[in-house]
């Protein structure tokens, strides 16, 4: 589910990580701060993914490429 041709997909897996943890935080939040956590939790998933689509399109040296 995780993986494709290149290996594991990171966008993938913190897709995942940050859609459990919104549901954690909807079942565990009081209801009137659920919109505050919806935000955070969608920014900082956001922000992880964005990191990994910026890593893509960096020169990478063959020491970095493993």
């Amino acid at each position: 589910m995780f993986a494709n041709n290149e290996g594991t997909s990171h966008k993938r897996v913190l897709g995942t990580i940050g859609f459990l943890s919104l549901v954690v935080c909807l079942f565990m939040c009081d209801p009137e701060h659920k919109p505050e956590i919806i935000a955070a939790v969608e920014y900082v998933t956001m922000a992880t993914v964005f990191g990994t689509v910026i890593e893509k399109f960096t020169n990478k040296t063959p020491e970095d490429k493993g």
